[in-house]
C-alpha cells in the first residue's frame, strides 16, 4: 500500500463565500461536484464541504482524506492491522474509496484514483 498525499476536510456553512479564499490560498481552481445532498470544493489540498447539518455531522468525524495507489490493497492492508471497515470500497466522484475506523478510534478515507 502506498500513500499518495493527504487532502484536509473542511465544513463550511457557505461554500461560494468560502472558495475564493482557498482558491487564493491554494493557487488553483476548486473542482465541485456534490455528493449525497453535500456541496464539495475540492481546491488543492483542501476539501470543502456544505450542507445539511446531519450530513456534515458524519463528515466531520473522518479526519482525512488520505490517497492511495489501490483501495483494495488498502482494504487488505487496514484489515490486516486491526482497523474495522466501516464503508466501501465504492465508487466515488474522485475515485473508489473507503472509510476505516483505526484500532486508536480515528477515522479516515482512503481514496484511489481508479475509475
Amino acid at each position: 500500500m502506498e500513500i499518495l498525499g493527504a487532502t484536509l476536510r473542511v465544513c463550511v456553512d457557505d461554500l461560494e463565500t468560502a472558495i475564493p479564499f482557498y482558491e487564493r490560498l491554494a493557487g488553483g481552481p476548486a473542482q465541485r461536484f456534490e455528493r449525497g445532498g453535500v456541496q464539495v470544493a475540492a481546491i488543492g489540498c483542501f476539501l470543502l464541504m456544505s450542507g445539511p447539518p446531519a450530513e456534515l455531522e458524519v463528515l466531520r468525524k473522518v479526519a482525512a482524506t488520505i490517497a492511495v495507489t489501490d483501495v483494495e490493497e488498502t482494504h487488505k492492508v487496514l484489515t490486516e492491522l486491526g482497523a474495522h471497515i466501516v464503508a466501501g470500497p465504492i465508487a466515488s466522484p474522485a475515485g473508489r474509496n473507503l472509510i476505516a475506523l483505526h484500532p486508536d478510534g480515528s477515522v479516515y478515507e482512503y481514496v484511489d484514483r481508479r475509475p
